[in-house]
Formats: structure tokens, C-alpha cells, sequence
């Protein structure tokens, strides 16, 4: 089932409004961490097998990681690209819907490259238990990065940075969305907090030049502005 929720997905801010938050109960989160290959659909059955298993031991939400459907790197993100407005052609996309409708599942889909006007993006969907798109974030912070020896990338090469924080009201609660490097700016988490979020995904694939580093340390300095945050 691949369909477009009509709610919005990306809400105006503003740094002053708070917004009370609203009650949650205990709920069970599955993150599904998955090994990447360069079979777009042996990654797309890794996954839906994943998730099937979460929802088995009972998790209401699921959580996906980064570019979960594509190796990370510049050389492959246009031909794993995907316009998410054709249901016939986007795979991954459909893959979510329907498993989060024949499972009821809240799935925050860690991120896939999508092709929008031409452009592509570094862009994460959240579906709800009726298979619909409930919103959609792209990163708004590109990760690039140059250690001599070590690492060379620039994500800014391929894709075109997001300008809208996204935060979603789900049947688990209210959750803000961001992806990896934007975890390293506060201001994010504190646009979520001040919108009521009781959680903050961000789906992530860190390396390990500077993720072994830094992953912990991030997490914890976001916890200073949300009492949980999410990462897989």
C-alpha cells in the first residue's frame, strides 16, 4: 500500500513558541541495522525482513538507518535515486508503506536519495500504521569532510540540502526528524523541543573516522534539550 497522507508534513517554526507536550505511553522501538550492499533489491528484502522480525517482538515504532537501501558513497546515489511520487517506480518507498500497513507500525524510514525537480535530496519518510506518508524531512546539513590519508567525501557534491525542520504527530507520540551530521547542530534539537517532540530520530551512518569519536558525545549533549533521543 503506497499512498500520500494529505497532513502536513513540514511545519512552520518559530524558536520562541513552546507547545505543550503531549501524554505517552511505554512503547517498544526497533532499530534495524543493516549491512549494505550494492543489490538494491537484496537490501529492500534485508530490510522488510527487519522490520517483519521488530514487529514480531512487538515494537510500534521502527527506525531504518541512512541511505539503508543504497551504499553510502557520491558514485551511487543518483542511480539508487528515487521520485517518490511514482509508486510504480519507487521501490523502496512502496516496500515501507506496505509494511507499516500489514503490520501497523509507525516506521521512520532512515533515508533513501530521492529525486525531486531534478534535484536530489537525502530524504527520510515516516509512515503510519495505514501504510500513508505522514511527513518527510531532508537533511538539512551536508556532511563533507577531508582528512588527508584517512576520509574524502562531500555529500554537498550530489545532493541538495533540505530548509525545513520536520516534526510529526504518530501514534507513538511527537517526533522530530533529523538525519546523521545534523545532530552535530543543537539549534535543531532545540526547534524540536520547544515544538513539544518527545523523541528525535536521527537515522545515521556514521563513519568511523570521526563517528567513534563523536557518536556518543552527540547523543548525549541532544539529551540536554529532549530527555530521549533516537539514533540508528
Amino acid at each position: 500500500m503506497a499512498s500520500l497522507s494529505n497532513s502536513t508534513v513540514n511545519v512552520p517554526f518559530s524558536a520562541d513558541e513552546n507547545r505543550e507536550m503531549p501524554k505517552i505511553l511505554k512503547f517498544k522501538i526497533g532499530l534495524c541495522q543493516l549491512s549494505v550492499t550494492s543489490d538494491k533489491n537484496h537490501n529492500l528484502a534485508r530490510a522488510r525482513n527487519s522490520i517483519e522480525v521488530a514487529a514480531k517482538k512487538g515494537a510500534s515504532l521502527v527506525v531504518l538507518p541512512e541511505m539503508w537501501n543504497c551504499p553510502y558513497s557520491t558514485h551511487y546515489f543518483a542511480k539508487y535515486a528515487e521520485d517518490f511520487d511514482d509508486k510504480n517506480g519507487s521501490l523502496s518507498f512502496s516496500l515501507l508503506s506496505e509494511v507499516a500497513f500489514a503490520h501497523s507500525l509507525t516506521i521512520v524510514g532512515g533515508s533513501m536519495p530521492e529525486r525531486r525537480n531534478e534535484l536530489l535530496y537525502n530524504t527520510c519518510c515516516v509512515f503510519g500504521p495505514d501504510g500513508n506518508l505522514k511527513a518527510k524531512y531532508s537533511k538539512m546539513h551536508m556532511f563533507d569532510i577531508h582528512i588527508p590519508g584517512d576520509i574524502s567525501f562531500k555529500e554537498s557534491e550530489v545532493f541538495t540540502a533540505g530548509d525545513q525542520p520536520t516534526i510529526v504527530d504518530t501514534d507513538v507520540g511527537r517526533i522530530g526528524i533529523g538525519i546523521c551530521h545534523d545532530i552535530r547542530f543543537p539549534e535543531l534539537a532545540m526547534i524540536y523541543r520547544s515544538r513539544g517532540a518527545h523523541l528525535i530520530c536521527y537515522p545515521g551512518a556514521f563513519n568511523m573516522s570521526t563517528g567513534e569519536l563523536l557518536w556518543e558525545l552527540e547523543q548525549r549533549a541532544r539529551q540536554v534539550h529532549l530527555c530521549l533521543t533516537n539514533l540508528c
